[in-house]
């Protein structure tokens, strides 16, 4: 189920009236969001097959915290609406001896940081591949899509669907001429307005 509404989609294809098209325009949003959440360098949940803009279920495993900061541990994806556990365990078992106490740490929800409180705090986050497995609910609130990122979605939702007749092709002959056929591919000004969504690691 997109986040975007069919409704907000139609004010970019204002010659789409009524419902019939309603149910193909879901599935396009649904799909475009996909598409656009996997650009953005955000992981599947749990539960699905592919990324999705509203929050849901994550399981994360990382090697090490923050190098600039051993008590700070970046996740792959934000925002992180909450965290149900962490633990670090550099033997992988994840037992209930290796978990963080969730007393002891602070979520940036906005940047999908775990920060460890340097009072509190009796654990650190280990370092070794995989030593850190943290399970969260990651991605948007209901209604809490970033206007931006709204308006990114439906302007290429809106391409994608006016070039539904002409997939495949470079260019069409109408009336003894010759017309290019616009790339298929997502629009620049989509990818600028996504660029600051994007993951810190897909900038590298």
């Amino acid at each position: 189920m997109p986040m975007v509404t069919v409704s907000t989609l139609k004010q970019y294809i204002p010659e789409i009236t009524g419902d019939t098209a309603n149910t193909d325009l879901e599935a396009l949003l649904d799909r475009v969001e996909a598409a656009t959440a996997r650009f953005m360098g955000w992981r599947k949940p749990d539960n699905l097959a592919s990324p999705r803009m509203l929050a849901s279920t994550h399981t994360f495993f990382l090697d090490r915290p923050t190098n600039e900061n051993a008590q700070v541990l970046q996740l792959p994806m934000r925002p992180v609406q909450s965290v149900s556990s962490i633990h670090s365990d550099v033997d992988r078992q994840y037992t209930a001896d290796t978990l963080i106490d969730s007393g002891t740490y602070t979520l940036d929800q906005y940047l999908g940081q775990v920060i460890l409180n340097p009072i509190t705090a009796t654990d650190i986050f280990e370092r070794g591949y995989r030593a850190i497995k943290v399970v969260c609910e990651a991605g948007y609130a209901n209604s809490n899509l970033p206007a931006d990122l709204e308006h990114g979605i439906c302007v290429w939702a809106s391409q994608l669907h006016r070039n539904k007749a002409t997939q495949g092709k470079d260019s069409i002959t109408q009336r003894a001429a010759t017309v290019s056929i616009s790339p298929k591919n997502m629009p620049p000004e989509v990818k600028e307005i996504l660029a600051p969504f994007r993951e810190y690691r897909q900038l590298l």
